[in-house]
């Protein structure tokens, strides 16, 4: 059980651009706080290397990530109302991609069964030329696409239950067959995208899973479309690896959205996930994404730690 992160991750800061901005430094102290009581549930911790800007632009184009680099070297600033970059994002970004990437690289190798990485900026939002939604480079799918660029394998289960859709991460695999992408999210919310009835576009047709949610939807409901639907989708495409955008404001208490879920909601979510990869021989990374209530977002991570190492 390996858990990635950085200190480079606590230097980038969008309140000081963005005041009241709701993805702060904060974040993961608070998470690490939580797992230090206990004593990090046993995982180990690695910090998290930089991603190369090759790595980057296996999802993103140059011109971005040139434009990422040189915003943040010119001093930083606000890319749209609720994106920010400051000087030290663009370390911190590259760690973010490139701890989920180093986690896939020890998953695929055998080196561990599971996977944490406690990162941030998010990615999930950022298209292959747009930084959006808080997110700077789209970390899981970086990390997907290096699986299967560099590291041989030829199918990636990525499932995304933050509360919002991951418009980046559905966008940067439409066209593809070798990732299947399955989003369990509040309809009707940002960034606006995500109907049921986008299913991926070309080759990539069948190989997006959108189940939009109403507000106030509760654990039965996320837990029902994870069995019914995205679980079964997956054992028929067979993945040898698996990761989790592990956002966490589908809590009851997220400022950010209205559906109830609890931190055991995020378990046995993580649970069902671990032992249907177990069936499949695939292992299993978690990428941090959402999840802005400071206390709800400690406990949720704690919870889906201790359920993907083997608890309940």
């Amino acid at each position: 059980m390996l858990y990635f992160s950085h200190p480079a991750c606590l230097e980038h800061d969008p309140p000081r651009g963005l005041p009241g901005h709701p993805e702060q430094p904060e974040r993961l102290r608070i998470i690490e706080a939580a797992l230090v009581e206990r004593d990090w549930l046993g995982w180990e911790r690695r910090e998290a290397p930089r991603a190369s800007e090759e790595e980057l632009m296996l999802v993103h184009p140059r011109e971005h990530v040139e434009a990422i680099r040189e915003l943040c070297r010119s001093g930083g600033g606000a890319i749209d109302v609720d994106t920010f970059a400051g000087e030290s994002s663009y370390e911190a970004a590259l760690r973010a991609a490139g701890g989920a990437s180093e986690m896939v690289r020890a998953l695929v190798s055998g080196e561990a069964g599971v996977g944490f990485c406690a990162t941030r900026p998010p990615g999930h939002h950022a298209e292959p030329e747009r930084a959006m939604g808080f997110c700077l480079f789209d970390n899981i799918a970086v990390a997907a696409a290096l699986a299967i660029a560099e590291l041989g394998l030829e199918r990636v289960f990525i499932l995304d239950w933050d509360v919002h859709h991951g418009n980046g991460t559905a966008e940067i695999f439409r066209r593809r067959d070798d990732v299947l992408f399955a989003s369990i999210h509040q309809g009707g919310i940002f960034p606006g995208t995500g109907a049921r009835g986008d299913v991926g576009s070309g080759p990539g047709e069948g190989f997006t899973i959108n189940l939009p949610v109403p507000a106030g939807s509760e654990e039965d409901v996320w837990l029902s479309l994870l069995e019914d639907e995205v679980l079964p989708a997956a054992a028929a495409f067979k993945p040898q690896l698996v990761l989790i955008s592990a956002g966490f404001d589908a809590h009851r208490d997220d400022p950010l959205a209205e559906c109830r879920l609890e931190a055991s909601s995020f378990a046995r979510m993580a649970s069902l996930t671990r032992n249907a990869a177990s069936d499949w021989k695939a292992p299993v990374g978690a990428v941090l994404e959402g999840g802005y209530n400071l206390s709800a977002l400690a406990a949720s991570v704690v919870a889906t730690m201790g359920a993907l190492g083997g608890e309940g």
